[in-house]
């Protein structure tokens, strides 16, 4: 049974104090709890809990008085008797906690933001559409970021850190910068989840970094992906008909279906109903998450049939790279860029030959852009089945909930015209004429 007050405690220390001691002396409380006073130590001690543990004594210390008072100690020293009571050495126990501890301060203390910038991507991999978005998204910190922070440790990470990344791109490259952001908040997200750090998010946006920084919006206008006028394109789709190879017939599959880059060159034999003259982009392989159907017209049914083994595989790719492997995006991209080069011996200051109403030269994403603008200048469609061939998502929620078609029948004579404006009538004429033979040989070998 405890027998020690807090005053009667501080008596007995205030009693060494006038009398010097010799050597060490205990002040008992019960129950193994006792405060051990030193020579030259009067004012205070160190609270010591002597048990038995098998068949050895053990001394456990719980502290110095008067940092740790009277009524601390014994709530340690019941903590330590509850465990002796379980078969557990306390001592033991403590230690092993102070082990493990360590060993997580120190893993987390080593974790740097490129280690949880890496860790973020692994995580959020499966719920993107795009296989190369995991690619930029570290090629955007790897340039803009990790020069300055990549070997910082994420738990060290402040508002200071994150304004030595942005300040410097902010009003330079702002779309950049704000993508930076984003990622980075997502960075510092997952590494609080994770108990790498604790706090507040310092790339946080609203009501912090927005005190410190402009709205990107307002800094610089955005800018659009460089898109053909869509006059031009007969005269593009002329010099594009003669180049060869598979990214060329990529590209030329994406003008027609005004498709993105990705999902063409992800695009398998498995998705394409070449009777039905139909391609069904799965959800998981769009930006929306939502499964695309693309009506096809004779001159993308021809494009198809060019490169259409006797026997394909439905698993492999429409469009392959070397080997059957996934065709690179930079493989596409190089087909306008080798259709810009200047001439030899030409002006290098000149403006590349396919380029937009800015002088900037044009890039395969752009001709989305393009088609757009001639379904809104040339069709009577309208806009609502010219946003559908695009699978743009409508963002009114209450006209979402009752726009469930996804027009395909409407669509049909939009993307047939496309293609006849794409290719001129005279050539379109002889496509027609070959896609009907082919569908006829198809119906005739199915009847059999």
């Amino acid at each position: 049974m405890a027998d020690l007050t807090t005053i009667g405690l501080k008596a007995k220390l205030s009693a060494f104090a006038k009398q010097p001691l010799m050597a060490p002396v205990r002040i008992g409380d019960g129950g193994g709890l006792h405060l051990l006073v030193k020579p030259g130590n009067a004012a205070g001690g160190a609270w010591v809990l002597r048990y038995t543990f098998g068949t050895k004594r053990r001394d456990m210390g719980l502290g110095t008085y008067p940092a740790v008072g009277l009524a601390e100690a014994r709530e340690m020293a019941e903590e330590a008797r509850r465990l002796l009571r379980r078969g557990v050495d306390p001592l033991a126990a403590r230690n092993a906690s102070k082990v493990a501890q360590a060993m997580a301060d120190a893993q987390t203390k080593a974790v740097t933001f490129r280690e949880a910038a890496n860790a973020t991507v692994k995580a959020k991999r499966d719920g993107w559409s795009n296989p190369k978005h995991a690619a930029q998204w570290l090629a955007t910190l790897e340039q803009h970021a990790f020069p300055h922070i990549g070997d910082v440790p994420v738990r060290e990470m402040d508002l200071r850190a994150v304004l030595r990344v942005l300040h410097p791109i902010w009003s330079r490259i702002p779309e950049t910068a704000s993508r930076v952001r984003q990622r980075m908040e997502a960075v510092l997200d997952l590494a609080r989840v994770r108990g790498w750090r604790e706090g507040e998010n310092p790339a946080h946006w609203r009501g912090l970094l927005s005190e410190e920084l402009p709205p990107p919006r307002k800094v610089q206008r955005v800018e659009h992906r460089p898109a053909l006028p869509w006059q031009q394109v007969p005269a593009f789709w002329r010099v594009l008909a003669e180049v060869e190879g598979m990214g060329a017939a990529a590209l030329r599959f994406a003008m027609l279906t005004a498709a993105r880059t990705g999902e063409v060159r992800g695009m398998t034999w498995r998705e394409v109903d070449m009777d039905a003259a139909l391609w069904t982009v799965p959800g998981v392989r769009m930006k929306a998450r939502r499964a695309h159907r693309v009506p096809l017209s004779a001159a993308a049914l021809e494009t198809l049939r060019a490169v259409r083994p006797d026997r394909p595989r439905m698993d492999a790719y429409v469009f392959p790279g070397a080997d059957g492997a996934l065709l690179s995006d930079m493989t596409v991209s190089a087909v306008v860029r080798r259709m810009n080069k200047l001439v030899e011996g030409a002006d290098p200051d000149a403006l590349p030959r396919w380029r937009d109403h800015e002088g900037r030269a044009v890039v395969p994403h752009g001709f989305r852009s393009t088609f757009r603008d001639w379904a809104g200048e040339t069709r009577s469609e309208g806009r609502e089945v010219a946003e559908r061939a695009l699978a743009h998502v409508v963002r009114d929620k209450a006209e979402a909930a009752y726009a469930r078609s996804d027009l395909l029948e409407k669509r049909r004579p939009l993307m047939e015209g496309w293609g006849v404006w794409c290719l001129g009538e005279p050539i379109a004429a002889e496509v027609r004429s070959r896609s009907a033979e082919w569908t006829k040989r198809g119906r005739k070998a199915a009847a059999g």
